[in-house]
Protein backbone atom coordinates (compact mmCIF):
# COMPACT_ATOMS: atom_id res chain seq x y z
CA UNK A 1 0.00 0.00 0.00
CA UNK A 2 1.40 3.80 -0.68
CA UNK A 3 2.31 5.49 2.18
CA UNK A 4 -0.03 8.36 2.05
CA UNK A 5 -2.71 5.51 1.92
CA UNK A 6 -1.61 4.05 4.91
CA UNK A 7 -0.89 7.20 6.65
CA UNK A 8 -4.65 8.68 6.19
CA UNK A 9 -6.68 5.64 6.73
CA UNK A 10 -4.98 5.27 10.10
CA UNK A 11 -5.07 8.80 11.18
CA UNK A 12 -9.34 8.63 10.00
CA UNK A 13 -9.71 5.25 11.92
CA UNK A 14 -7.90 6.58 15.20
CA UNK A 15 -9.92 9.88 14.99
CA UNK A 16 -13.16 8.33 14.52
CA UNK A 17 -12.20 5.66 17.49
CA UNK A 18 -11.91 8.99 19.80
CA UNK A 19 -14.99 10.33 18.68
CA UNK A 20 -13.04 13.26 17.41
CA UNK A 21 -14.10 15.12 14.22
CA UNK A 22 -11.49 16.99 12.27
CA UNK A 23 -11.82 20.02 13.14
CA UNK A 24 -11.43 19.29 16.83
CA UNK A 25 -8.23 17.44 16.10
CA UNK A 26 -7.34 20.18 13.95
CA UNK A 27 -7.80 22.74 17.44
CA UNK A 28 -6.03 20.03 19.61
CA UNK A 29 -3.45 19.31 17.24
CA UNK A 30 -2.35 22.67 15.89
CA UNK A 31 -2.24 21.26 12.50
CA UNK A 32 -4.72 22.62 9.95
CA UNK A 33 -8.38 21.13 9.49
CA UNK A 34 -7.72 21.46 5.58
CA UNK A 35 -4.33 19.45 6.00
CA UNK A 36 -5.81 16.98 8.25
CA UNK A 37 -8.54 15.87 5.86
CA UNK A 38 -6.13 16.10 2.42
CA UNK A 39 -3.92 13.37 4.75
CA UNK A 40 -7.18 11.39 5.61
CA UNK A 41 -8.29 11.38 2.35
CA UNK A 42 -4.51 9.99 1.05
CA UNK A 43 -3.75 13.27 -1.30
CA UNK A 44 -0.38 14.55 0.81
CA UNK A 45 2.15 12.56 3.18
CA UNK A 46 2.60 14.96 6.72
CA UNK A 47 6.11 16.10 7.44
CA UNK A 48 7.10 14.74 10.24
CA UNK A 49 6.73 17.91 12.04
CA UNK A 50 2.82 17.56 10.89
CA UNK A 51 2.84 13.83 12.22
CA UNK A 52 4.34 14.45 15.32
CA UNK A 53 1.59 16.96 15.96
CA UNK A 54 -1.23 14.66 14.97
CA UNK A 55 0.76 11.67 16.80
CA UNK A 56 0.85 13.44 20.17
CA UNK A 57 -2.49 13.70 20.50
CA UNK A 58 -3.52 10.32 20.41
CA UNK A 59 0.04 9.87 22.69
CA UNK A 60 1.22 7.19 19.62
CA UNK A 61 4.51 7.37 17.99
CA UNK A 62 5.04 8.66 14.10
CA UNK A 63 6.05 4.95 13.24
CA UNK A 64 2.38 4.43 14.15
CA UNK A 65 1.16 5.90 11.13
CA UNK A 66 3.58 4.72 8.79
CA UNK A 67 3.69 1.27 9.67
CA UNK A 68 1.13 -1.94 7.81
CA UNK A 69 0.74 -4.10 11.25
CA UNK A 70 1.42 -7.00 8.87
CA UNK A 71 4.79 -5.67 8.71
CA UNK A 72 5.49 -5.12 12.13
CA UNK A 73 5.96 -7.17 15.51
CA UNK A 74 6.01 -7.66 19.28
CA UNK A 75 9.26 -9.24 18.99
CA UNK A 76 12.04 -7.73 16.94
CA UNK A 77 16.05 -9.90 17.22
CA UNK A 78 18.88 -8.52 14.61
CA UNK A 79 22.63 -8.53 14.31
CA UNK A 80 24.97 -7.21 13.42
CA UNK A 81 24.24 -6.22 9.69
CA UNK A 82 20.86 -7.09 10.11
CA UNK A 83 19.34 -3.60 11.18
CA UNK A 84 17.75 -1.19 8.68
CA UNK A 85 20.45 1.46 7.58
CA UNK A 86 19.97 5.55 7.17
CA UNK A 87 22.57 7.79 5.66
CA UNK A 88 22.01 11.49 6.48
CA UNK A 89 23.64 13.44 3.64
CA UNK A 90 23.60 16.85 6.10
CA UNK A 91 25.97 18.53 8.00
CA UNK A 92 26.71 15.20 10.37
CA UNK A 93 26.67 12.73 7.64
CA UNK A 94 25.83 10.19 10.28
CA UNK A 95 25.46 6.55 9.81
CA UNK A 96 22.29 5.18 11.69
CA UNK A 97 21.19 1.53 12.59
CA UNK A 98 18.03 0.83 14.22
CA UNK A 99 17.74 -1.52 17.09
CA UNK A 100 14.06 -1.28 16.52
CA UNK A 101 13.13 -0.84 13.38
CA UNK A 102 10.18 -3.62 13.38
CA UNK A 103 8.65 -3.49 16.53
CA UNK A 104 4.78 -2.52 16.36
CA UNK A 105 4.34 0.83 17.28
CA UNK A 106 7.04 2.05 19.65
CA UNK A 107 7.39 4.01 22.34
CA UNK A 108 11.18 4.86 21.63
CA UNK A 109 13.76 4.13 18.79
CA UNK A 110 16.94 3.55 19.46
CA UNK A 111 19.76 3.70 16.78
CA UNK A 112 23.62 2.61 16.70
CA UNK A 113 25.16 6.03 15.26
CA UNK A 114 28.27 6.46 13.41
CA UNK A 115 28.94 10.11 13.75
CA UNK A 116 32.45 10.83 11.57
CA UNK A 117 34.95 12.94 12.53
CA UNK A 118 33.93 16.73 12.59
CA UNK A 119 29.95 15.79 12.47
CA UNK A 120 27.50 18.43 13.81
CA UNK A 121 24.12 18.83 14.02
CA UNK A 122 24.38 21.95 12.80
CA UNK A 123 24.43 25.55 13.83
CA UNK A 124 21.46 25.97 15.27
CA UNK A 125 20.08 24.04 18.26
CA UNK A 126 16.91 22.04 17.98
CA UNK A 127 14.09 20.74 19.75
CA UNK A 128 11.37 18.38 19.97
CA UNK A 129 9.06 16.60 22.68
CA UNK A 130 10.61 14.04 24.34
CA UNK A 131 13.33 12.34 26.54
CA UNK A 132 16.44 11.63 24.69
CA UNK A 133 19.53 9.55 26.17
CA UNK A 134 22.93 9.41 24.03
CA UNK A 135 25.75 6.44 25.39
CA UNK A 136 29.12 6.79 23.38
CA UNK A 137 30.58 3.45 22.68
CA UNK A 138 34.05 5.42 21.20
CA UNK A 139 35.43 8.86 20.02
CA UNK A 140 34.16 11.58 21.96
CA UNK A 141 31.15 14.28 21.27
CA UNK A 142 30.08 17.49 22.62
CA UNK A 143 26.55 18.12 23.66
CA UNK A 144 24.90 21.54 24.55
CA UNK A 145 22.00 21.85 25.92
CA UNK A 146 20.31 25.41 27.03
CA UNK A 147 24.15 26.96 26.89
CA UNK A 148 25.25 23.74 29.17
CA UNK A 149 28.29 21.91 27.38
CA UNK A 150 28.88 18.33 27.84
CA UNK A 151 31.90 16.67 26.46
CA UNK A 152 31.35 12.60 26.72
CA UNK A 153 33.91 10.06 26.14
CA UNK A 154 33.05 6.56 25.62
CA UNK A 155 31.12 4.66 28.81
CA UNK A 156 29.76 8.49 29.28
CA UNK A 157 25.91 8.84 28.99
CA UNK A 158 23.96 11.78 28.92
CA UNK A 159 19.75 12.20 29.11
CA UNK A 160 17.40 15.22 29.16
CA UNK A 161 14.20 16.63 28.04
CA UNK A 162 14.80 16.86 24.15
CA UNK A 163 12.23 20.33 24.46
CA UNK A 164 15.04 21.77 25.93
CA UNK A 165 17.34 23.77 23.01
CA UNK A 166 20.28 21.27 22.29
CA UNK A 167 22.87 20.63 19.60
CA UNK A 168 26.35 18.16 19.18
CA UNK A 169 29.76 17.51 17.45
CA UNK A 170 31.80 15.31 17.29
CA UNK A 171 35.01 16.64 18.87
CA UNK A 172 37.20 13.76 18.66
CA UNK A 173 39.94 12.29 16.42
CA UNK A 174 38.12 9.91 14.66
CA UNK A 175 34.33 8.22 14.15
CA UNK A 176 32.66 8.10 17.28
CA UNK A 177 29.87 5.45 17.85
CA UNK A 178 27.00 6.57 20.00
CA UNK A 179 23.49 4.51 20.89
CA UNK A 180 21.03 7.21 20.83
CA UNK A 181 17.40 6.43 22.36
CA UNK A 182 14.77 8.91 21.89
CA UNK A 183 11.18 8.47 23.34
CA UNK A 184 8.77 9.02 21.76
CA UNK A 185 10.39 8.97 18.29
CA UNK A 186 11.60 11.88 16.59
CA UNK A 187 14.29 12.53 13.82
CA UNK A 188 17.81 12.88 15.82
Amino acid sequence: MILKKIIGKKLKAIRLKNDMTIQELADRSKVSSNMISRVERGLTIPSVHILMKLASVFDKSINYFVEEVTTTNEVVFSGPGQRDKTVYDDESNMHTESFTSGLRDPQFMSFLCTVPQGGTSGRDRMHHPGDELIYILEGQVRVTIVGETYVLNPGDSLSFKSHLPHRWDNIGAEDAKVIWTLSPFTTI
